[in-house]
């Protein structure tokens, strides 16, 4: 059953006593090496890692009407509500008051040590009754809870126990008794020679429990493996009030009806939580010298500081004439003591850069493959009213539920409204009755875009309802078609029956066979009566990326080492889906087999992607972009190599926006077909432009932007990223840098050759490219000098010649960069005979003739 989200109190009620500081080994994930590996630690220190996993669910869920508050029992001091006020109650402490719980809150419960000290867990029961009902008098509609943490091997009162507990029921509390090996038969487990104090209080625990309406006892390695189960809680939605029009109810109030409704999530998107980046704090001194603050805590262990950085960005226009006027913002991590800025950085030229200020800046959105500014920052808004309008009604066969998108919500009539409920019972009935769905209109406030989805009828046992879902406009949707599998027509107009791409009698038995022996209807458990269950429910499949995130940011909060406490594996329950079951693999072995014969099928090697060469960029999968406002265009000219421009930012995301560019593709109405998603991007003049990203390593295949310097000067932890993919030794950043340093590294020649050759193609052929012409002719030139003086002719001469055709022939190839190879002249040309030495009594190269035509054709 669903339960109210927050508006709880848990009283935490945690034994100190002196037994609890007795130690045990507990077992840890196993070594890289596959060595078992325990720990010591004790009973309390262990126990303790349940209460920091449920208040931390508490922080997570970031509610604040989620509160808790902690009681110790057999602590050496005495501070509770009821000793103050009456006596007793002895060595019984209010350690955390009832509050919503905090990063503090769980520094404060790992302070805690067993005492000398004996305490009652019943006198702890009563101080936690009254300290939370004096707390939540006001509030009676809260859920009250409350955790005993015992091993129940120091003496228990139990006079008049059954006052105590019917004083819990009637406030309606639920208790959880998480006992330190307790006997348990979830896990068969059975403490051998417990004592008979022990085994006395365990079984009073069990009675207590017995006379709540809702309390149980568990073992603590139990519970301790249950709270790392994957859980998607149902939670109640709040009701928000809306109308259910249909007709014309403005226009035409006599035929138009209007409903009062309340809508309610039925289902909710769940993401995992935002990584947050921090960095050491660190403070200059008067000669600049940066240096790390520390802190040293109650334990008097010395810890460095680190804070939060946040998010600062900044744009700048490169004055070079060389490059196109666009502004690009480019993030980049700085500490939050840095500030940054440009016109003051050492070894940087004011009259290289001009920075923006955002009002200078109109925002944009994206139109197809081009832009749309608007200046106002956002089109006039549709004069929606808030409510549901219902268009028409449609046969439920013809919904297409792959097209359903968002989150589903209930729409209730008015729970205050009895002919409210009335009309749309009827409504949900008819809709029933004729099988049919409804087209509708929801606006969410006045003024707001509307959006098309819509409503399915529900009939529950004792209430009526609608469900609503979000559809896609027709615009949205793409139809794409594709050629038959098994019809096909020769070029005369004939059917042909045989084919390789037409299945066989065969063929299509043994595929019949194996996708009958992969059917998971039937592969699951067996029930009461013998018969087998389906293998797969969606209930019980959970997101690996939301639990198993949550599970490792939950242990890093609750340990004080990762390397003496690493994190646990995860829980069963989470990879219980990730291999198909073995009953369906044996029994689907020889069917598997039957394909391989009938299809032929043979292992094929893995092949290496080449670069692909995209004709043009799109833009990044965003709502909107920034364009430039109509700005001077700059004059001032420079011979340096064009730079990119910079901005600077504070925090960057850990997982960068991809961008892939996708070629155009022609369908049967010879439309081209964009790669969807906008991109924050700037324009000069209306001229399109580009954004760039945040950095991310490339990739071999898929690399967009053309890399490029900062203006500022990188601090020594802060350095460029080199551009280099994986198996290259070559990056694109700087190449020429790179292609030097190998060469001087050793005997790598070849390779060090092989992927300049690979960096100064994949730089040409990307947008904006002309920025680094000088850069690639010097590239050219040292490579060149390189193959002749290594015995690498063979290698240079190929390469210069699919360089040409890539330039030249390709498209969209880069013919201006070609033509500044021809004017550099006959010494960027191919290596001829007369350049080389003989080799193994051949000449190397080709005659000079060939390389004087090659280089001017």
């Amino acid at each position: 059953m669903a339960e109210r989200a927050g508006y709880t109190v848990t009283m935490f009620l945690i034994d100190v006593s002196a037994s609890m500081g007795e130690t045990r080994d507990v077992e840890l994930p196993d070594a890289p090496n596959g060595d078992k590996r325990t720990i010591e630690m004790t009973n309390l220190e262990w126990s303790l890692q349940y209460v920091k996993l449920k208040i931390q669910e508490m922080i997570y869920n970031g509610r604040k009407t989620d509160q808790c508050g902690v009681i110790l029992f057999g602590s050496e001091e005495t501070e509770n509500m009821i000793h103050d006020r009456d006596g007793g109650y002895d060595h019984v402490k209010e350690f955390i008051p009832i509050c919503h719980p905090n990063a503090g809150t769980l520094a404060k419960l790992s302070t805690l040590k067993a005492s000398t000290q004996t305490g009652d867990p019943v006198d702890a029961i009563i101080v936690g009754i009254e300290t939370q009902d004096t707390y939540l008098a006001k509030k009676k509609t809260w859920t009250r809870k409350m955790v005993v943490l015992t091993d129940a091997q120091n003496p228990i009162e139990t006079e008049d126990w059954e006052a105590t507990a019917k004083k819990m029921s009637d406030l309606g509390i639920m208790l959880i008794v998480v006992g330190i090996d307790f006997d348990d038969e979830n896990i068969e487990f059975e403490q051998e020679d417990k004592p008979h104090m022990k085994r006395i209080n365990e079984q009073f625990f069990h009675e207590f429990a017995s006379k709540l309406e809702s309390a149980v006892v568990g073992n603590c390695e139990y519970v301790l493996d249950e709270v790392s189960r994957p859980d998607a809680k149902q939670v109640k939605s709040a009701l928000m009030g809306h109308e259910l029009r249909m007709g014309d109810p403005v226009n035409h109030p006599d035929e138009g009806i209007v409903l009062q409704v309340k809508a309610s999530k039925c289902t909710a998107l769940a993401r995992p939580k935002s990584w947050k980046k921090f960095a050491k704090v660190q403070k200059k001194d008067k000669d600049g010298d940066a240096t790390t603050l520390t802190q040293v805590d109650d334990n008097g262990v010395e810890k460095v500081l680190f804070s939060e950085l946040n998010r600062r960005t900044e744009y700048y226009l490169d004055k070079d004439d060389d490059e196109e006027d666009a502004p690009k913002p480019a993030p980049a991590d700085k500490d939050d003591d840095m500030d940054v800025d440009v016109d003051t950085q050492k070894d940087v030229d004011p009259d290289k850069i001009n920075r923006l200020d955002k009002e200078d800046l109109i925002r944009g959105f994206k139109y197809g493959a081009s832009f749309v500014p608007c200046p106002d920052g956002s089109f006039a808004r549709l004069p929606t009213k808030k409510g549901i309008d219902i268009c028409g009604f449609f046969p439920a066969k013809n919904f297409k539920r792959e097209q359903a998108i968002g989150e589903v919500q209930y729409i209730w009539a008015d729970p205050n409204s009895p002919a409210n409920q009335v009309a749309l019972s009827s409504i949900v009935k008819a809709l029933c009755n004729r099988k049919r769905m409804a087209i509708a209109r929801w606006v969410s406030k006045d003024g707001m875009d509307p959006k098309m989805g819509v409503l399915h009828p529900i009939e529950f046992d004792n209430v009526d309802c609608l469900l609503w879902v979000q559809m896609p406009f027709a615009d949205d949707v793409r139809k794409y078609s594709f050629a038959s599998l098994d019809n096909l027509i020769s070029k005369n107009g004939e059917k042909i029956t045989k084919h390789p791409y037409i299945p066989t009698n065969a063929q299509q038995d043994a595929m019949d066979n194996f996708v009958e022996a992969m059917d998971l209807m039937e592969a699951g458990e067996k029930d009461d009566d013998g018969n087998r269950l389906s293998w797969f429910d969606t209930r019980l499949s959970y997101n690996p990326a939301i639990h198993r995130t949550k599970q490792a940011q939950f242990h890093g909060a609750v340990v004080q080492d990762l390397n003496t406490h690493p994190l646990p594996p995860p829980h069963w329950e989470l990879l219980k889906y990730f291999n198909p079951p073995r009953r369906t693999l044996k029994r689907a072995h020889s069917a598997i087999e039957d394909c391989k014969q009938s299809f032929n099928v043979k292992q094929v090697p893995k092949r290496v992607t080449r670069a692909r060469k995209d004709g043009h960029v799109h833009t990044n999968d965003d709502d909107e972009m920034l364009l430039l406002d109509q700005l001077p265009k700059p004059t001032i000219k420079s011979s340096q190599p064009a730079r990119s421009q910079t901005a600077f930012s504070q925090r960057t995301s850990l997982s960068p926006t991809s961008n892939k560019k996708q070629p155009a593709k022609k369908l049967d109405d010879d439309s081209e077909t964009e790669s969807e998603g906008e991109a924050e991007a700037m324009l000069l003049d209306e001229t399109p432009a580009v954004a760039t990203t945040k950095r991310a390593p490339p990739s071999d295949v898929d690399m967009l932007m053309t890399p490029a310097r900062s203006v500022s000067p990188t601090p020594p932890e802060q350095e460029v990223d080199p551009g280099r993919v994986p198996g290259r030794i070559v990056g694109l950043t700087n190449p020429l840098v790179d292609f030097r340093r190998n060469l001087d590294a050793g005997d790598i020649v070849t390779k060090a050759v092989e992927d300049m050759g690979w960096a100064i193609t994949e730089i040409i052929n990307r947008p904006f490219s002309r920025r680094r012409t000088k850069e690639m002719i010097e590239c050219l030139k040292a490579m060149r000098y390189t193959s002749k003086n290594e015995d690498e002719v063979d290698a240079w001469n190929n390469f210069l010649e699919d360089l040409r055709h890539t330039c030249v022939e390709e498209e969209p190839g880069n013919k201006d960069f070609w033509s500044q190879v021809q004017k550099v002249g006959r010494e960027i040309s191919l290596i001829s005979h007369d350049e080389t030495k003989l080799k193994a009594g051949k000449p190397q190269g080709v005659p000079e003739s060939r390389a004087v035509d090659f280089i001017q054709s």
